[in-house]
């Protein structure tokens, strides 16, 4: 059985986004002639679909990929190898042109608020330059009209476009970066880290307004972040990875209520429950997340695992099954 193609958490009609076996390496150059001696394995084969007005969590440690997943499928980053498909389209086939008319309708949210707005431009010139580059505002009027729209559907007002980024809170820089990304009207949003720099209250306000811009406009989501806390209510699937690759994938109850990775078993170990009461047994993994450049063979999380049993682990390479409906694990001895 194919892990994505048969996967009957997948949509049953035509993805809007599919993404198969991508693979990202970047060189790693030393000596007097900077010559190749290694490569960082970012992504080593990732693939899943993803329906129109879903929100696809992806989870995991820092260094483990899934920001440079985000970015190869936006084509920021060139992959290495693998396919992306949206709306049908081989994104990884493109040329310049054709790949800049498809960036009006993939849009990514960074995470710094602070540091992905130019600090030299006013809010309306940050917002509209997308307006400008795509001719979206045919005359002056036309122009100002929409970012005050744009202005108002995250929450700010309309004043507001005459100012600069350092006269906003951390939260109302961010709101600026999502009216930047919805001024072209996407259908993909790429939410890399996009509430991580931010206090927990304001967190809560930021993906209150995401999943009211998703239900307002149809938006389809890749929500990236470190916490699996913050992705629970969000997602509709929850994808976790480790060292490149996704360990499992599934519904996001489901994956919260029953993990079927030691990996993810020991990421919910750690989140906490607000009920003094319930008290969770702490899942300490043992030793330093591997380096990338020098991944360990097999399952790259054998070296780390509670479960591991050699030398199956150490050596052969886990695939992606399912284990339960709609529910895929990427381990040899998973429950």
């Amino acid at each position: 059985m194919n892990p994505v193609t048969d996967n009957p958490a997948a949509p049953a009609a035509e993805p809007l986004l599919k993404v198969r076996d991508l693979v990202k390496h970047f060189p790693v150059r030393g000596g007097v002639f900077k010559r190749e001696i290694g490569r960082v394995h970012a992504v080593d084969g990732v693939s899943f679909d993803l329906a129109p007005g879903q929100t696809l969590g992806v989870v995991g440690e820092s260094g483990c990929g899934k920001s440079t997943m985000g970015r190869c499928i936006l084509r920021l980053i060139e992959p290495t190898s693998g396919q992306v498909w949206f709306e049908g389209k081989e994104v990884t086939a493109l040329g310049p042109e054709d790949l800049r008319a498809m960036a009006r309708k993939m849009q990514i949210i960074f995470q710094d608020p602070y540091a992905s707005l130019n600090p030299r431009m006013t809010v309306a010139a940050i917002i509209g330059e997308a307006l400008t580059i795509h001719k979206l505002a045919p005359t002056k009027q036309a122009w100002q009209d929409r970012i005050v729209e744009l202005l108002e559907t995250v929450g700010l007002n309309a004043d507001h476009m005459r100012r600069y980024p350092h006269e906003f809170s951390g939260g109302q820089r961010q709101r600026i970066g999502i009216a930047r990304a919805l001024a072209v009207d996407p259908s993909l949003v790429v939410c890399d880290e996009a509430v991580s720099a931010l206090d927990v209250s304001i967190q809560a306000q930021v993906i209150n307004l995401l999943e009211d811009l998703q239900a307002k406009l149809g938006l389809t989501y890749i929500f990236i972040a470190h916490d699996l806390s913050v992705v629970e209510h969000i997602s509709d699937r929850v994808a976790v990875m480790y060292l490149g690759r996704i360990v499992e994938l599934a519904p996001s109850r489901e994956l919260y209520t029953t993990p079927r990775h030691p990996y993810t078993e020991a990421l919910l170990s750690a989140v906490p429950i607000p009920d003094p009461t319930v008290r969770r047994k702490r899942i300490m993994l043992q030793g330093d997340v591997p380096s990338p450049i020098h991944p360990p063979a097999g399952c790259h999380f054998h070296t780390r695992c509670p479960k591991a049993q050699h030398p199956r682990c150490s050596t052969e390479r886990p695939v992606l099954e399912q284990a339960a409906d709609g529910h895929w694990v990427a381990c040899h001895f998973h429950n």
